[in-house]
């Protein structure tokens, strides 16, 4: 067989050799350890936590070592491609913190290693798979869907791995005079690698004997698994390549030094080994991170994080939650290396970019997602971000996800005093987790919003709630401290013969209606609609005189 003139016949509009592309991606000029790093992601429209856990490996692996992150949008799969997908994929990532020094963007490429959306690189991968039929080493396949379900269908009934391999591989030895005859008949092929793999076979002791592939995984470290023999498909009918082609082209050409990925690519790594074996390119270094796993509240084991079970799995949820890019950004850390948390709580003051960043200390059985946590995290991440920064970020969200709360941000003033309330206490309080929550959470300040949502104490006969009131408004006064206000809720409640001091109630409860913490009560839900809140005093002062007296008035009428 003429290997060369079979290619020549194939791809005759391939003019470009593989030297010429070598000469338009030189080797990277970068300091000795730089890692360049990439994330691929396909525009499903779908842009899940395990794209952002992986693209913050990316980021910091190559900014850590004076590299380069690029993005590159992996759109072989027409049949996946969603409209407007590539805005959503690079929206998200900037929105997360992700920032890339090369690949694709909203403004076009940037960088001198593309173009980085994989569907405009067609002649690239044609050109690479041109040389390897010309060495012999991938051939064009005539099976029809049909042939390869019959194929099936009897490894299936000889229990055989199912493929296209060996003596299944029926155009892998055709003469240039068939291949010829099959395309003068119009009829389609793809191109299949022609791979040197045997499949194992059983010995004489029973067990699966074959020749094995060792990697070297940067989080797993080394991993044995048996050879490649699969005809594995390189190149689609439509003149599109399969994943597992473009990437190994993309990869060398792009001069990536580090992949990473996730876990559920282990089983095609031997493919990948063998696309760089037979193109004659190193192997980068791979990385396999865990799957993200969370515990199931049914059944209270681990299970895989799903699409259609966990909203939290996709990135718009935290978008419209309104979670703060820090604080998710914060809590990925902990899942991604193992000591990050020791780490913090040594520095924590220090920017997280600070942390050394390493594979060997990522999880490689299943890294544990925890929304619970991701919202402690996210208490502590807020309390150190200033109001005024706060105020910004949540406007921008409301405008984005929730526009009924726009008009909440009108008075940035009222709004930035809210947002402040007990965060410079000496024990600062830590209410604030998210937007969605945030808004819920000061929803009392607002008339519009205001609703009473607990009851009052029980303690309290109805006809002491109107005198209560009307005792309160009678003494109250705006300019008041802290001091003197309490001093008067004591004096009503003296007065209407509850216990000034909750412990005297607790020693001779038959003595008393109640004590002075059930009469301050009645005031919190009548300003606020909660038993519990930050403190009263501080909430009327951001309140004002008018709203406060407004509010309690209305409050002590209903209950006459």
């Amino acid at each position: 067989m003429d290997y060369q003139k079979l290619a020549d016949m194939l791809f005759p509009q391939i003019t470009k050799t593989p030297e010429d592309y070598e000469k338009m991606y030189p080797p990277r000029n970068l300091p000795e350890g730089a890692k360049v790093t990439r994330l691929g992601p396909s525009p499903t429209g779908f842009m899940h936590l395990g794209n952002l856990y992986g693209a913050f490996a990316d980021e910091r692996l190559a900014h850590q070592s004076g590299g380069v992150f690029y993005l590159r949008i992996e759109d072989t799969d027409d049949k996946r491609y969603v409209e407007g997908a590539v805005e959503t994929i690079i929206n998200s990532l900037d929105f997360f913190g992700i920032h890339f020094d090369e690949g694709a963007s909203m403004d076009g490429d940037k960088g001198a290693y593309g173009d980085y959306t994989q569907s405009h690189r067609g002649p690239i991968y044609q050109c690479f798979v041109k040389k390897l039929v010309s060495e012999g080493k991938a051939y064009p396949c005539f099976l029809t869907e049909e042939e390869i379900g019959k194929i099936r269908e009897k490894q299936e009934a000889e229990k055989k791995t199912p493929g296209i391999y060996g003596e299944y591989a029926v155009c892998r030895n055709w003469t240039m005079e068939q291949i010829q005859e099959a395309i003068d008949a119009g009829k389609p092929y793809v191109i299949r690698l022609k791979s040197d793999g045997h499949p194992a076979e059983e010995g004489e002791d029973g067990k699966m004997h074959g020749r094995r592939v060792q990697v070297k995984d940067a989080i797993r470290g080394t991993l044995d698994m048996p050879e490649n023999f699969m005809d594995t498909v390189i190149l689609k009918q439509t003149g599109i390549p399969t994943y597992h082609f473009a990437h190994v082209v993309d990869d060398h050409l792009m001069r990536t030094t580090h992949v990473v990925r996730g876990a559920e690519w282990l089983p095609s790594l031997p493919i990948h080994v063998e696309l760089f074996e037979k193109m004659g390119w190193d192997l980068p270094i791979y990385c396999h991170t865990a799957q993200l796993m969370k515990i199931d509240e049914e059944t209270g084991k681990k299970r895989k994080l799903s699409k259609r079970k966990d909203p939290e799995l996709s990135l718009t949820y935290y978008r419209d939650q309104g979670y703060h890019p820090q604080a998710v950004r914060e809590y990925l850390l902990t899942i991604l290396n193992s000591n990050y948390e020791e780490w913090r709580m040594a520095n924590p003051d220090a920017p997280a970019d600070d942390f050394e960043f390493t594979t060997d200390k990522m999880s490689n059985s299943g890294a544990l997602f925890d929304l619970n946590k991701l919202n402690d995290i996210s208490k502590d991440v807020l309390l150190k971000i200033p109001a005024e920064e706060l105020y910004d970020f949540l406007k921008d969200w409301s405008e984005n996800f929730a526009p009924e709360y726009k008009h909440l941000f009108d008075d940035k003033n009222y709004m930035v005093k809210i947002l402040d309330l007990g965060r410079n206490d000496r024990k600062p309080r830590k209410d604030l987790v998210y937007a969605r929550q945030i808004i819920s959470f000061i929803s009392y300040f607002f008339d519009d919003l205001f609703q009473i949502e607990d009851e009052l104490p029980k303690e309290v006969p109805a006809e002491d709630v109107p005198k209560i009131l009307d005792m309160y408004l009678e003494t109250y006064d705006h300019s008041d401290d802290n001091g003197e206000w309490f001093n008067k809720i004591r004096a009503i409640a003296d007065q209407l013969g509850y216990a000034v001091k909750p412990k005297d109630y607790k020693k001779h409860p038959d003595e008393y209606k109640g004590h002075v913490g059930h009469v301050s009560t009645v005031i919190r839900i009548a300003l606020m609609g909660r038993s519990v809140s930050p403190d009263v005093w501080a909430i009327q002062q951001i309140m004002g005189e008018e709203k406060t007296r407004s509010r309690i008035q209305k409050f002590a009428d209903e209950h006459r």
